[in-house]
């Protein structure tokens, strides 16, 4: 006789119906990825499948919610194989959730994570769910390989030509097979309209904001110092589940310094030849991982017991046209925040915690110039003055993706977690977060506590 079904999922209590008008507060309760790791490296053989949902079920373990129906599951990655076109919901159904927990896959480049978040966060703000949870993972080491293009055409008319029963086509067909054919197609790091890839793109953005090399590597050092700092008070630990043997990230690198990454060589922009700043140590690595958050109404962190760590107040997406509008790719961040700054009637300089992606560091000091720059903020976001700086001491505290690594679709959750929690430490203030992403996107968000 087959097994009772678990009872548990179907406790799970309904959402609260609301007015029209009522718009709930989201609240961030917490967060949970493995370590980060270089591509073909200690993940080399491992799935996104698999590191999704490792890190989903150590969130589930941290807050107890095994055999528990969840309002939904939001997650992605960019880099995926053709069978993970249901991935999240394949990851529900190998985690430790109920299978009853609906789930959805979404893809925004490096904001897919932000944006499952916001996802999640849109539903309880309606009181369409309780409680939901977002996330990314993404690998390069078990990147999708697909067949060679002149192949497939070929193999598809192959097929046609056999289901029809024409012999002769078919013999036909296949002897126009090459051996170059057999090549499979690799995924490109390069914009489909350009050609270039992203960090060459930001590497001219750099160039044209005046960004030094030492600027940059400073930058880098200090995001080092930070995340290793972090790791070393433990204040990672409840943070990260260990996975596949690796308890850290593994491209931290504790004693980078100033003086070491000096020492390395352009990567990116080598066609403005000695103008070139770009390095491999501040330019984030290809790599592997996956991170998810868990956000809920006020009422159901109430019934359940959970502290509240901060909440998510609002957020923003932009674009750019960095094809032919002469903007860099990855400055959409720079508009998408001034639209919610005046949203909220805050200023730039209003925030305890700027968590700002770094997926190259010459990005990050470009978007800080950007926004310091009274002619650009006049012709480009239309205000009257420049947004201003910021308190330098209060950027990614804990480190970011230059130390970390940047899974794609994974950085997303790392930051809500990482913001969340420094917010819960202080007791209250405000925090921004900012990623660049692909395609000249940009989403952004405020969290409060």
């Amino acid at each position: 006789m087959a097994d009772k079904p678990s009872t548990k999922a179907a406790k799970a209590p309904k959402a609260a119906s609301q007015d029209a008008a009522t718009i709930r507060r989201v609240a961030v309760i917490g967060g949970n990825r493995i370590p980060f790791a270089r591509s073909n490296s200690v993940y080399s053989g491992v799935s996104n499948q698999e590191m999704l949902t490792a890190a989903l079920d150590g969130l589930v373990d941290r807050f107890g919610l095994e055999g528990e129906r969840a309002g939904e599951v939001v997650a992605g990655a960019v880099l995926k194989h053709a069978r993970d076109f249901n991935l999240t919901r394949e990851v529900v159904l190998g985690s430790k959730l109920s299978p009853a927990t609906p789930a959805t896959d979404i893809q925004q480049a490096c904001g897919t994570g932000l944006q499952a978040a916001f996802q999640v966060a849109n539903k309880i703000a309606l009181g369409k769910i309780e409680f939901g949870i977002a996330g990314g993972t993404d690998t390069t080491s078990d990147a999708p390989l697909a067949v060679n293009d002149k192949l497939r055409k070929i193999l598809l008319q192959a097929n046609q030509a056999n289901a029809k029963g024409d012999k002769k086509a078919l013999v036909k067909l296949l002897t126009k097979i090459r051996p170059s054919y057999l090549a499979p197609d690799q995924p490109r790091n390069a914009e489909p309209r350009t050609g270039l890839s992203m960090g060459d793109h930001q590497a001219l953005t750099t160039h044209e904001w005046g960004i030094t090399r030492e600027a940059q590597d400073e930058l880098a050092a200090r995001s080092h110092q930070n995340l290793a700092a972090a790791w070393e008070a433990g204040w990672q630990d409840d943070l990260v589940t260990p996975f596949n043997g690796v308890e850290r990230d593994n491209h931290l690198r504790p004693d980078s310094t100033v003086e070491k990454l000096a020492k390395l060589k352009p990567v990116f922009g080598k066609q403005l030849g000695d103008a070139a700043t770009m390095t491999a140590g501040n330019s984030t690595p290809l790599s592997d991982g996956a991170s998810v958050a868990l956000l809920a109404s006020e009422e159901e962190a109430t019934r359940r017991g959970w502290d509240v760590k901060a909440f998510l107040v609002d957020y923003e997406t932009a674009a750019v046209d960095y094809v032919n509008g002469g903007e860099g790719l990855l400055m959409a961040p720079a508009y998408a925040v001034p639209r919610m700054l005046e949203r909220n009637g805050l200023t730039l300089q209003d925030f305890d915690f700027y968590e700002i992606h770094e997926a190259f560091a010459g990005q990050v000091l470009s978007t800080l110039a950007a926004w310091e720059d009274a002619d650009f903020c006049k012709q480009r976001l239309g205000l009257d003055s420049p947004l201003g700086s910021i308190d330098r001491s209060k950027l990614n505290v804990k480190g970011s993706s230059l130390a970390a690594a940047h899974p794609f679709a994974a950085t997303g959750g790392r930051i809500i977690a990482n913001l969340a929690k420094l917010l819960e430490e202080k007791g209250s203030g405000r925090g921004l977060i900012s990623i660049c992403a692909a395609g000249g996107q940009g989403v952004v968000a405020i969290l409060e506590r």
